[in-house]
């Protein structure tokens, strides 16, 4: 459910725009809001299940995600949509980690492996199949669809639980970090705020810029009670270790790349280049795929080169990718375009991901392995939240910039120009004002194609960068060879 609805959601962008005309600060905030929830609250969830019984916490969460999911069916306004999208953040924190701690419970050493291979074969295949699934329903049904499919694979879910996953609780119990988790999710909340609403406020708004005060000093408070917490949320002993530094370096960056793409694709493959839903969901089946095939290869690159090499190709690969999405000419069709360059991506993310997750698990002690994962996959969906804001004012500065300096070639009278500009926060979703000639409309949307593209392509340029900082931090803070374990705390 959680992997389908951090995919499917994208793809739903933009009918989710033209049915509730929406900005894209509202579009953004329908993503942001459970991500958002979600990645500050994930580490808590884990500690809830120890605390009170991981089937216990795990079936509240599947319950509460399955609640919001009708209530993000029956949303009636962007605003409400929203609020559920945040419910949807919370049940996932309470499931997601409730899953893995329930394999790690339930089955031995010599089974605990194909167990947790199956898992992540089944999160693979969602990921893969949920925005093709979603795509299509939203395509011959409706958007809310996507959102009441979750009602009856959560009920089979929680039947499941109940009848056949047996109830545990942490060895050793700890009360949770709550302080922790309330100030890591203000402060987050707190940036997030600040840069989604600059684009459509300004800086200089009070909301903006106290947003922006308030998330940073809840951030520094959170520093400070982790250090000073006998159970921390984030055992800040961890970044002791360079290598996992500079994991968690290199997922920052990847993520926020991967991030900021996904956000975005789908608009410019539906409302420029006229896909469907379903051909826009199913677009990047050929990254996944290849990234499902080649998990055990890659998984042995590390026993043969170390993890340093292939975590600095990998990336180089990927932003090469990115590079492609950005030259890609318009209109030439998916097999010459998009095609090879998802295929380009998603190798660099296969060479990437399991010496990414070998470091992780390597640069730390057998004690601390949990903590390090779940740090590791919160920094990964943090990545992706602070991504979409902060490329999300690159996208909308520079659509604006473009589509102004077009407005001003054109014949059209300025009252009408002026309503344009007044909409350029709604991208490629711009409403044009009725009773216009045919001419000047197909001239403006023109300029609202060429404006969201050149937008779409600092973003991508931006995208590559990250990606290539992430092979320098690669060269620069992880061990050649296998030597990962020198430095643990």
């Amino acid at each position: 459910m959680t992997f389908i609805d951090g995919t499917v959601v994208n793809v739903a962008l933009p009918v989710l725009q033209s049915t509730f005309h929406a900005t894209v600060v509202d579009v953004q905030w329908v993503v942001e809001s459970y991500g958002l929830l979600l990645s500050s609250l994930i580490l808590a969830g884990g500690a809830l299940g120890d605390l009170f019984g991981r089937r216990r916490v795990f079936v509240i969460g599947v319950g509460i995600f399955a609640i919001a999911s009708a209530a993000c069916g029956l949303a009636s306004s962007v605003l409400q949509l929203i609020i559920a999208r945040s419910l949807q953040g919370v049940g996932a924190a309470l499931l997601v980690p409730g899953s893995l701690a329930i394999i790690g419970a339930t089955f031995d050493e010599k089974s605990r492996g194909k167990a947790i291979g199956t898992w992540s074969g089944a999160t693979a295949i969602t990921t893969a199949f949920g925005p093709v699934l979603g795509g299509w329903l939203i395509e011959h049904g409706s958007w809310r669809w996507a959102f009441y499919l979750n009602l009856p694979l959560a009920a089979t879910v929680v039947a499941i639980s109940l009848w056949r996953v047996p109830e545990s609780r942490g060895s050793k119990v700890q009360h949770g970090d709550w302080l922790g988790a309330l100030l890591a999710t203000s402060g987050l909340a707190g940036l997030v705020t600040s840069f989604l609403e600059s684009a459509r406020l300004g800086w200089g708004h009070p909301l903006v810029f106290g947003s922006l005060l308030g998330g940073s000093a809840c951030l520094v408070f959170f520093l400070r009670v982790e250090l000073k917490s006998a159970e921390p949320m984030v055992p800040l002993e961890l970044f002791r270790s360079s290598s996992f530094v500079a994991a968690n370096l290199l997922t920052l960056f990847l993520y926020a790349a991967i991030g900021a793409f996904f956000f975005l694709f789908p608009m410019e493959m539906i409302r420029l280049e006229g896909y469907s839903t379903t051909a826009t969901g199913a677009a990047s089946l050929p990254m996944i795929l290849l990234m499902f095939f080649l998990s055990r290869w890659s998984g042995g690159l590390v026993n043969r080169y170390g993890a340093r090499v292939p975590l600095i190709i990998g990336p180089l690969v990927m932003a090469a990718g990115f590079v492609l999405f950005a030259v890609i000419p318009a209109g030439a069709g998916y097999w010459k375009t998009f095609f090879p360059a998802f295929v380009v991506l998603g190798f660099g993310l296969a060479v990437t991901v399991a010496p990414l997750t070998t470091v992780v698990m390597s640069s730390v002690d057998a004690k601390h392995v949990g903590a390090a994962s779940g740090v590791n996959n919160a920094v990964a969906r943090v990545a992706g939240v602070l991504s979409i804001a902060v490329l999300g004012i690159v996208m909308v500065k520079s659509f604006g910039s473009r589509l102004e300096q077009t407005l001003q070639n054109l014949p059209i009278p300025q009252n009408i120009a002026q309503d344009i500009r007044s909409k350029e926060i709604e991208l490629a979703g711009l409403e044009l004002p009725p009773g216009l000639d045919p001419s000047v409309t197909a001239a403006i949307r023109r300029a609202i194609s060429e404006a969201f593209r050149s937008g779409f392509h600092l973003v991508l340029s931006s995208c590559a960068g990250l990606s290539a900082a992430s092979a320098l931090v690669s060269w620069k803070l992880i061990a050649s060879g296998t030597e990962l374990s020198r430095d643990k705390p």
